[in-house]
């Protein structure tokens, strides 16, 4: 659907342009007056949960369809200076404590570690992950809205979690790793990408290279971002296309999928220069923008997998890989340890050998795009 598509083409370069898109939403329901401060959201249980973005400590889930019947749950033995988004593992429920838009010098940015097991008892198994920034140097406070530290997002994969903050200064969302594991971490910055608008939340499907955001510009225009067959973890090397959501003043905080078509998403209340507008959740149907996508070949997981060999170990001059895949080419990307892409080309099942004698000693990952995509880790001495 790109305005450049090329047929011929045998790797996604991240270039593609798309027209200009709005989308309405299917439905709208008031959300009850307990969630006004929606924030974040997740599907876990068959339910929707939120949780509010100022002292309440309690989680909210409720069927969609059935807002008015929603159920709560006390985090008991926490306090929420700024709770700002929702994320899962198959063993965690995770909730972002790292707003910081008030002055942009907070020091005890945390995420909240429930351990989902305990969710059916009567007190919950909570740790921390606390963390700052690599790339934060000044702690001087900024006044409101004046800063590129603040988080309303992230994602939990594998190992990691990603942030995506929201920078009141750029209007750009910048990608920051640490691992997902209790203690105190320093979030290692990986990339930018101009969204031109403030970023609220996320949605991620890593089985099928899918990340979506939401946001809304400075004017309280909301907006979709979908990003998709990415390399690795490169989540802004893709597709990128922007949509616009016919919701005018609507500050939207907060999407989730189980589907990766259909979508719901948050505003939380808002009220100032004479606009009144409540707190809501939409549905979103994405069929037009990501069907095809989804039903692709494309979609498949990265697969950390020894299927692939790799050799000689270390290899200092050429690199050759056996794949298991008929094709006589398959596109290949090289990326040093930060994640850059240092190298691409076509891997030839004729000539296996990958030319790596001007790279700089160190440890590389190499990722190969053929029915499923194979990543592979090599050290170069």
């Amino acid at each position: 659907m790109a305005n450049n598509y090329n047929s011929a083409a045998g790797m996604n370069d991240g270039g593609c342009t798309y027209s200009a898109a709005t989308l309405n939403a299917t439905n709208s329901t008031t959300l009850p007056v307990q969630m006004k401060g929606t924030s974040g959201l997740i599907w876990m249980n068959n339910q929707l949960w939120t949780q509010n973005n100022f002292s309440d400590i309690n989680l909210y889930s409720f069927d969609p369809t059935q807002t008015g019947a929603f159920q709560s749950m006390q985090a008991s033995g926490t306090v929420n200076i700024d709770w700002e988004e929702m994320a899962q593992d198959e063993a965690y429920l995770y909730i972002g404590d790292f707003g910081n838009n008030a002055n942009g010098n907070r020091t005890n940015l945390q995420i909240l570690r429930i351990k989902k097991s305990s969710l059916q008892q009567s007190l919950l198994i909570i740790d921390t992950i606390k963390f700052s920034y690599a790339t934060q140097t000044n702690f001087n406070a900024t006044g409101t809205n004046k800063t590129n530290f603040d988080c309303e997002a992230f994602i939990i994969s594998k190992d990691s979690i990603y942030l995506f903050t929201k920078e009141w200064l750029t209007n750009k969302t910048s990608v920051y790793r640490l691992p997902k594991t209790s203690g105190t971490h320093s979030a290692t910055f990986v990339s930018s990408l101009d969204v031109q608008g403030l970023i609220t939340g996320a949605s991620f499907m890593e089985s099928k290279r899918l990340l979506v955001l939401c946001g809304y510009s400075s004017t309280l225009q909301p907006f979709i971002y979908l990003l998709y067959d990415y390399p690795g973890y490169r989540f802004f090397e893709g597709n990128k296309r922007k949509i616009s959501v016919n919701l005018p003043f609507h500050q939207v905080e907060a999407i989730a999928t189980q589907d990766g078509v259909n979508y719901h998403i948050t505003n939380e209340a808002f009220n100032q220069s004479g606009i009144s507008v409540p707190q809501k959740l939409h549905q979103l149907n994405m069929s037009a923008y990501i069907s095809g996508y989804l039903s692709t070949n494309a979609t498949n997981d990265v697969y950390f997998s020894n299927a692939v060999r790799l050799y000689p170990v270390p290899a200092n001059t050429i690199l050759y890989a056996d794949l298991p895949v008929n094709k006589t080419a398959v596109p290949y990307q090289i990326m040093n340890s930060q994640g850059a892409v240092v190298q691409q080309g076509m891997w030839n099942k004729s000539n296996a050998g990958i030319d790596v004698s001007h790279l700089v000693k160190g440890t590389y990952w190499i990722l190969f795009s053929a029915d499923k995509s194979y990543i592979r880790q090599w050290v170069k001495q």
